[in-house]
């Protein structure tokens, strides 16, 4: 299969028109940052646990880079911790038994670690005290999800694939033409098995999900049985005839609040045909629309924005998202587009260890499954997720190289700015539209500082920077991005 997360550039789609003329500061320029435009109150920043926490799940320490912001030793070196509050469980769809002389048809190229373990083992019972059911499978990644809530996160459960024997031809990875996989007979199933991990995590693990969501990628189809992770594809029809089964699968387990996501399309634009697609019962019983930032710098997210929240009243997430740029700098930038267009309350990136390096933040061996090198995106992830905490009002800067929060307890701005150009530049913060602008002591902003060429600041803290009057100007090197936290700020 095409590993997925290799797509940014075959995903395709129109660059947003207004993006092409403020998505890249390539000159000295003013930003003016409106208090007077929100977007919402953010939720958050998290990961996706398989397949990482599959192989790591059980330490300590990358519990505490991940979860916590904490200053944590690893390797010899301090990281700062990133601060991740979501943690997004991946039900398994993989099991080694065999059940009527039936057993799991795995792709030749999926990696073990990449087969996460399914709880609904034998389809002849659903009782889930069976034992047709194995509660202690996938044990290393459920102990990174428990660390993950100890330390503050919320959670939201997922599946790449409905269990082995739930698919046509019961391989978890796709069908052979990656075309619909999900047995029409098991739609109720596979919403099942989900609503009962959910009901058993809540009474057994401690971890209450807040979200289910019952595809990944769905419209996707690269999900073909030689693939090397597990998926399945479901076109929009299929989609709209699980959903009322998540629901009533849920309920009938006395799990009414917990609220169903949909779709986790890979893009913008495939989201958007999706949730066209809905009929208006599908949709009302969906409380967040879930994307992936797979077209990076393309797609129409201001549409996606337009058509789920400010049309239809719901909830808005990147999900999941990731690059091969082990720099930063790509991370940064379309974050920061994220924030000018898509608006979403949280965002999630895939896998912050992996075994390829530009993907990962930490990488590993895939051979050893040993940890390995921090990679430069690690130190630009920390500039937001530090700094833009949940609760903050997010606001608008009227520019896609800059995002803004506003802490309003505490009078604190943070904006955080990405030099995508190739030359040193200036850029000042205009906070005129604020009724009263004090900074720290003398007007202090603080700083910090992370050069994605990687040969200087990594997260960098700087105590150098002062307001003049209610503006403040910073000097940015070629691909550097910066954090400013300015005190004493008033609506």
């Amino acid at each position: 299969m095409i590993r997925r997360r290799s797509l940014l550039t075959a995903a395709g789609g129109t660059l947003l028109g207004s993006a092409l003329a403020t998505g890249t500061a390539r000159a000295d320029a003013t930003i003016a940052v409106n208090p007077g435009r929100t977007y919402g109150n953010w939720e958050g920043w998290g990961t996706s646990l398989a397949w990482w926490a599959n192989v790591f799940g059980a330490r300590d320490d990358f519990a505490d880079i991940f979860f916590t912001t904490k200053s944590v030793t690893y390797n010899g070196r301090t990281l700062p911790g990133l601060g991740l509050n979501i943690a997004r469980y991946n039900l398994g769809a993989c099991s080694w038994n065999s059940v009527n002389g039936e057993s799991m048809v795995a792709s030749p190229n999926i990696p073990g670690f990449k087969q996460i373990e399914g709880y609904w083992q034998n389809w002849n019972n659903e009782d889930p005290t069976s034992s047709a059911w194995d509660w202690t499978a996938d044990a290393t990644q459920r102990a990174a999800l428990t660390k993950a809530v100890a330390r503050g996160a919320t959670t939201e459960l997922f599946a790449n694939s409905p269990m082995w024997w739930m698919c046509l031809n019961h391989n978890p990875s796709g069908a052979s033409g990656g075309g619909n996989n999900l047995q029409s007979w098991n739609y109720r199933q596979h919403a099942s098995h989900l609503a009962a991990v959910a009901l058993y995590a809540k009474n057994n693990w401690g971890v209450n999900f807040a979200t289910v969501d019952p595809f990944n990628e769905p419209s996707a189809n690269w999900w073909t049985a030689t693939g090397t992770q597990e998926g399945c594809h479901m076109d929009a029809t299929v989609q709209a005839a699980v959903l009322p089964y998540m629901r009533s699968e849920l309920d009938k387990r006395g799990l009414t609040g917990v609220r169903i996501s949909a779709s986790d399309e890979t893009n913008y634009d495939t989201a958007r045909s999706t949730w066209a697609a809905f009929p208006s019962s599908s949709k009302a019983l969906v409380n967040q629309v879930n994307v992936h930032g797979y077209q990076g710098a393309g797609g129409r997210r201001d549409l996606l924005y337009t058509d789920v929240v400010t049309t239809s009243g719901k909830k808005l997430w990147n999900s999941e998202t990731g690059d091969a740029d082990g720099t930063g700098l790509t991370l940064a930038g379309n974050l920061c587009y994220d924030f000018r267009w898509l608006h979403p309350t949280a965002w999630v990136y895939w896998q912050v260890m992996d075994p390829t390096t530009g993907w990962a933040m930490i990488a590993y061996d895939a051979n050893t499954l040993q940890p390995t090198t921090v990679q430069t995106k690690y130190y630009v992830m920390a500039q937001f997720s530090r700094h833009i905490r949940p609760g903050m009002t997010i606001l608008d800067t009227g520019v896609s190289y800059a995002a803004a929060a506003l802490n309003t307890s505490a009078r604190r701005l943070v904006i955080v700015a990405v030099n995508t150009s190739t030359s040193a530049q200036t850029l000042t913060f205009d906070l005129s539209r604020f009724t009263t602008v004090t900074g720290g002591t003398g007007g202090l902003v603080r700083r910090w500082n992370t050069l994605t060429s990687g040969t200087g600041d990594l997260y960098t803290a700087r105590s150098d920077t002062y307001l003049s009057g209610k503006s403040v100007s910073v000097p940015f090197a070629a691909g550097a991005v910066q954090t400013l936290e300015v005190d004493g700020v008033v609506v």
